[in-house]
């Protein structure tokens, strides 16, 4: 009876409509996909903002991100006429609201922070399909109860405050899960790899998010939030009828592919049992701080604050600085700086899959994670100091740059924190995925938020200097990781020579 119950509704109809059970790749298929639209779905609405931000506030630039200072060169007679024409939207369109704004999106990236938490260790404790639905649907009724706020001529800054905050704490919801969902089919063998490919969901959201927001703002801004929050809540029901959330709730056989998933039976491996099952009176959930002392999450907890701390500033920031930055003594439009910054993701996209595929081959994700942030700083100074040059080394260097950013990023939130969630120290209990990876996103969610708001005070000072604070992260990140690091470098000349070599385990 419960392992009927826990079957997804979807997969009962498709195995009725088959009438046989699915094959174990055909459900690993369904996962990638149902999850890959979730989270995507997830960060489709996270864009929505920011793309409203100019019908909100004419006066603001096409900044994808926080406002401060030096926004001051907008003229007292701009604003008057502005005020007089009711171009955008009260309490938005005055002369605080680049401040308004910016207090919208730090109070959002506060609360995703600190839901992260509270999100992962409610995950490990309930059946994930139910939790990552509801999330989905919660996140779809405040994105579009924002967009409400257009129709039902609501011009109180304290809603649209509240309503954001709601919908970080829905947001948080969505990494834990689908990272405990994905780590419970894929086993570490090419867990790097599948996980890079992936994590690609990030880009396309927020490109998707991007374009359906633009072509919906000219019949209102309102359109721009409530479609986006329809979508996800309808995938939301999607996720509620098809994803199943371990091999055990569909009755799958791990044999038929022992390589993707390993057997929690087996004495000597790492356990990786699945993170519900029917029998839950045998084992518990993993505590927050039992979980924090698992050999390895603190490190990259840490380490993923600075990663963020510098992912999240190109993506708040990058459109800015590029229209604000003549490139072969030519300053490009809004739009076009836009575009352009679209590049960054592309290349994030590439850096996951690398990412992974090197930390597969050689079994060491903080060694990779490592390099990449030790990399990145070379670049981030050539960006600053010849992207101006040329658009072709612009393209060229903006590229190489989203490879070694956001590579780590990727790596550390989906790969290591499904290693971590199923680390040997755990002893069979599996019931920690989504408790690890809130840890470790949250931890560096709040970097994330940080990042940006201080790269709003930096740059009215200097550029350069926000770019040094930049490389001064990555190096930390790095930094970070160096115990792990040399962990790692043991565990492969120990293991050289061997006829069947393991990823080590994160161990300090």
């Amino acid at each position: 009876m419960e392992e009927n119950y826990s079957k997804p509704p979807g997969i009962r109809f498709m195995e009725r409509a088959k009438k046989s059970s699915l094959s174990f790749k055909t459900y690993q298929a369904i996962v990638l996909i149902v999850t890959f639209l979730a989270y995507a779905s997830y960060h489709a609405t996270r864009k929505t903002t920011s793309i409203v931000k100019s019908a909100l506030d004419p006066q603001t630039p096409g900044v994808d991100g926080l406002m401060f200072p030096w926004q001051r060169h907008t003229t007292q007679e701009s604003s008057r006429l502005s005020w007089m024409l009711k171009d955008g939207w009260l309490p938005f369109n005055g002369h605080d609201g680049t401040a308004m704004l910016g207090q919208l999106d730090v109070s959002f990236l506060f609360v995703y922070a600190m839901g992260m938490y509270f999100s992962g260790h409610v995950g490990d404790r309930m059946d994930l399909r139910i939790f990552l639905t509801i999330g989905m649907v919660g996140t779809g009724l405040f994105t579009a109860l924002f967009g409400v706020g257009y129709w039902a001529n609501v011009h109180i800054f304290y809603y649209y405050l509240i309503v954001q905050m709601m919908a970080g704490l829905f947001q948080s919801t969505g990494w834990p899960s689908v990272v405990a969902v994905v780590g419970n089919w894929f086993g570490k063998k090419k867990r790097g790899l599948i996980m890079g490919i992936w994590n690609a969901h990030t880009s396309i959201g927020n490109i998707t998010g991007s374009l359906v927001a633009s072509i919906l703002l000219k019949y209102g801004w309102g359109w721009s939030m409530v479609v986006p929050g329809s979508i996800i809540a309808i995938i939301g029901v999607l996720v509620f009828l098809f994803l199943p959330v371990h091999p055990e709730s569909v009755g799958a056989n791990h044999d038929e592919d022992e390589d993707e998933v390993f057997s929690p039976r087996k004495e000597g491996e790492e356990v990786t049992e699945p993170l519900l099952r029917s029998d839950r009176e045998e084992e518990s959930a993993v505590g927050f701080i039992e979980a924090w002392k698992i050999p390895g999450v603190a490190p990259f907890a840490l380490c993923l604050f600075f990663a963020k701390l510098v992912a999240y500033t190109f993506l708040y920031w990058l459109p800015f600085y590029i229209s604000h930055t003549a490139i072969d003594g030519k300053y490009l439009s809004n739009e076009e700086a836009g575009n352009l910054s679209t590049l960054f993701d592309v290349g994030g996209v590439v850096g996951g899959i690398l990412a992974g595929y090197i930390s597969d081959r050689l079994g060491a994700r903080a060694i990779t994670a490592a390099s990449f942030m030790y990399c990145a700083i070379p670049v981030l100074y050539l960006y600053r100091s010849y992207g101006h040059i040329s658009m072709t080394i612009n393209i060229i260097l903006m590229l190489i740059t989203g490879v070694f950013v956001n590579g780590p990023y990727a790596l550390i939130t989906t790969a290591v924190s499904a290693d971590l969630g199923t680390h040997s120290s755990l002893k069979g209990n599996s019931r920690a995925l989504a408790t690890v990876t809130a840890i470790i996103d949250g931890t560096g969610s709040i970097g994330a938020a940080i990042g940006p708001l201080l790269t709003g005070y930096i740059s009215a000072m200097s550029w350069s200097a926000v770019f040094t604070m930049l490389m001064g992260a990555a190096f930390i990140a790095g930094l970070l990781l160096t115990r792990l690091v040399v962990a790692e470098v043991g565990a492969n000349i120990h293991q050289l020579g061997s006829p069947r070599s393991r990823s080590p385990d994160l161990e300090v």
